[in-house]
């Protein structure tokens, strides 16, 4: 329960004189809003599914890149692949990532995704955190987290609730798998997605939820008597259960 600072993140940095149009060109949301605070974003795949979720700030003349450690890597050579003759540099740094409840420190920004989740800071040395429980906080909020809820190559960022996260723009133009995330906006309603359920017992993360004899989704993080699922909207009209656990979502 006690998190003070996000040892599973690293840090990259951005820069060059091309830096910003070359992000503009990538991520799912405008930069240009760089200049009003941190910006959370993704990266897809020309198919427009999910690849990696981050943060980006401002910094001088880079910006730095707060990414789940396990994608890190990917990450950046797939930021490299991209980079072609443009202008940009990009690279790991030592850099630590804090984030705690209550008042900011000084250089702390604030989690674009939901006010509940605080504040986030990018230094060399951690700042001072008290304990939170980040779990039930994500599970309250219906907050996806990389590599569990989001999966590379298989989410898309509407189903999980990018836009009510501020994680898209839909006004800032052509970016890798824009297209399939517009017509899922403007051409499509949603019937399936994230959503927080009620929850008796509890089952191992990733358990088939069933209605009846039809899988109506996926069971995820859990924290008490709520947990976040992946539902099939129409099939998850009544009870529910996964493995040994009783599931109820009311929309």
């Amino acid at each position: 329960m006690t998190d003070q600072t996000a040892t599973r993140r690293s840090v990259l940095a951005i820069g060059g004189s091309d830096r910003l149009d070359f992000l503009q060109g990538l991520v799912s949301n405008d930069v240009n809003r760089l200049v009003q605070g941190s910006v959370y974003a993704a990266l897809l795949s020309p198919q427009g599914k999910y690849l990696a979720d981050f943060f980006l700030v401002a910094d001088g003349d880079r910006v730095l890149l707060d990414v789940d450690t396990a994608f890190a890597g990917g990450l950046l050579r797939r930021l490299s692949m991209y980079r072609l003759r443009a202008d940009v540099s990009i690279g790991a740094t030592d850099l630590l990532v804090t984030r705690g409840l209550g008042a900011r420190p000084d250089g702390a920004f604030e989690d674009p995704r939901h006010p509940s989740l605080g504040w986030r800071y990018i230094a060399r040395q951690a700042a001072p955190a008290g304990p939170a429980d980040w779990a039930a906080l994500r599970v309250a909020a219906c907050i996806p987290e990389s590599g569990i809820e989001l999966i590379p190559d298989d989410s898309y960022i509407l189903e999980c609730g990018f836009e009510r996260l501020n994680g898209v723009d839909f006004r800032k133009g052509c970016y890798v798998g824009q297209e399939v995330t517009a017509r899922m906006k403007h051409k499509t309603e949603l019937r399936k997605g994230l959503v927080t359920v009620d929850l008796q017992g509890a089952a191992p993360v990733g358990t088939a939820i069933m209605a009846g004899d039809r899988q109506a989704g996926t069971l995820f993080t859990q924290s008490g008597d709520r947990a976040i699922a992946f539902l099939r909207f129409d099939r998850a009209t009544g009870p529910m259960q996964a493995g040994t656990a009783h599931i109820r979502w009311n929309p």
